[in-house]
C-alpha cells in the first residue's frame, strides 16, 4: 500500500475545498471499497479526506410523504427503517441482498452507489484497463468476459456497475444531492452513472471535490407494491450476475405505472424505460410480461469469452424480470 497523508476536517464544505484542491486527494467514508484498492494498488491517492462525520446519519421525512436519506446513514440502518421497508421495499430488499451484515454495518447511502466495478482486470494491477489506466486496453475483450456487460458497453470497456442500492434507487426516481466547488446542487439518479464510451475511467458525472450529502426518494404509491430479486452465482459474498428492481401499480386490473431497472448488465443501473412503456395500459400476464423484457433486451450485445461469455444474461434477464413482475401483480402490496 501506497502511504498517504490523512486529514479530517471540522465540515463537509472544507472537505470539499481540501479534495477539490488537490488531485492526489480522495474521499473516506464507509471505507468498505477504498481500503480494499488501497491494498491492491488500484487506488493510490496521496491524501485522504475523512468525511464520515461531516454529512448527516438520519433518515428524514421530507413533509410530502418521501425520504431524506444522509449520506452517512449505515446500509444497515437504512435497510431497517420501518419506512424503508413499508413504503419502498424495494430498497430494503436490494440492501440485505448485498455484501454481507459486517459490511452493511460499515457501508454508507452516500459510498455504496460510487463502488468500482469488480471487473477481475480492474481489480489487477499486473494487467491493462482502461478503467483503471486509461488508453491502456481493455483485457475483458477477449478474456473472461462471463461478469460482464450485454447493454451499453463500449469497445474502451465492457465492465458492470455492482451496487445493488444503485439499482433500486435508479428505479425510485431518487435524486442525488451534491456538494462541489461551485455549491450546492441536485442530480437525478438516472443520470448520476455514465456509460464507458471512451472515457471509461469516469464512473459517474461528478466531478473532482464533489461530495454526495444525501439521497432523497419521492413519495410514489407505486413503490409499496415493489421488490428486487438478484441472481448469483452463490447466495451470498457474490455479485449479481442479473438483478431486477421494479414496482408496479394496478387499476382495474390494468398497469396503471410501473418502473423497472435492471443490474449486473451494464456499466450502471440500467433503467428499463423500454420495458416500462410497453407494459403501461396492459393487463398483467406472462406474454405482455415477456414481450416487455424483450423489447428492453433487443439491443443486447452479448460477449464472447475464455469462460464461455455472457450470452446466458440475455434470456436470464428475461426471466428474470417476468418472474418479479408475475409476483408483483399476483400479491397484495407489503407481504
Amino acid at each position: 500500500m501506497k502511504p498517504f497523508a490523512f486529514a479530517r476536517p471540522a465540515t463537509a464544505a472544507e472537505a470539499v475545498e481540501a479534495v477539490a484542491g488537490d488531485p492526489a486527494a480522495a474521499f473516506l467514508g464507509g471505507g468498505t471499497n477504498l481500503v480494499d484498492h488501497l491494498k491492491l494498488g488500484v487506488a493510490t491517492p496521496a491524501r485522504i479526506v475523512d468525511v464520515t462525520a461531516l454529512t448527516s446519519q438520519e433518515i428524514r421525512d421530507d413533509g410530502d410523504g418521501g425520504l431524506e436519506i444522509g449520506a452517512g446513514v449505515r446500509n444497515s440502518d437504512l435497510a431497517a427503517d420501518r419506512r424503508v421497508r413499508e413504503r419502498y421495499p424495494v430498497l430494503a430488499q436490494a440492501l440485505l441482498s448485498g455484501a454481507s451484515a459486517q459490511l452493511r454495518n460499515m457501508a454508507t447511502t452516500g459510498g455504496n452507489p460510487l463502488q468500482r466495478t469488480r471487473c477481475l482486470y480492474f481489480q489487477d494491477v499486473t494487467t491493462p484497463c482502461n478503467k483503471r489506466s486509461p488508453g491502456s486496453g481493455c483485457s475483458a475483450l477477449g478474456g473472461a468476459t462471463r461478469q460482464h456487460a450485454i447493454l451499453g458497453a463500449s469497445e474502451h470497456c465492457v465492465a458492470t456497475h455492482p451496487s445493488d442500492l444503485a439499482v433500486a434507487l435508479a428505479a425510485l426516481d431518487a435524486r442525488v444531492r451534491v456538494l462541489g466547488p461551485a455549491g450546492e446542487r441536485e442530480v437525478p439518479f438516472t443520470e448520476l452513472h455514465r456509460l464507458p464510451g471512451d472515457r471509461p475511467d469516469r464512473d459517474t458525472v461528478l466531478g473532482h471535490g464533489d461530495l454526495i450529502t444525501a439521497i432523497t426518494v419521492p413519495a410514489c404509491a407505486w413503490a409499496r407494491r415493489s421488490a428486487y430479486r438478484t441472481v448469483r452465482d452463490r447466495a451470498s459474498y457474490a455479485f449479481a450476475l442479473v438483478s431486477v428492481a421494479a414496482a408496479v401499480s394496478l387499476e382495474d386490473g390494468v398497469i396503471a405505472d410501473v418502473r423497472i431497472a435492471l443490474g449486473g448488465v451494464a456499466h450502471k443501473p440500467w433503467r428499463a424505460y423500454r420495458a416500462e412503456e410497453a407494459l403501461r395500459g396492459e393487463r398483467p400476464g406472462e406474454e405482455v410480461f415477456r414481450s416487455a423484457a424483450e423489447a428492453e433486451l433487443a439491443e443486447a450485445r452479448p460477449l464472447e469469452g475464455v469462460d464461455g461469455g455472457n450470452a446466458f444474461k440475455v434470456p436470464l434477464a428475461a426471466r428474470t424480470l417476468t418472474a418479479v413482475l408475475r409476483d408483483l401483480t399476483t400479491e397484495e402490496p407489503g407481504r
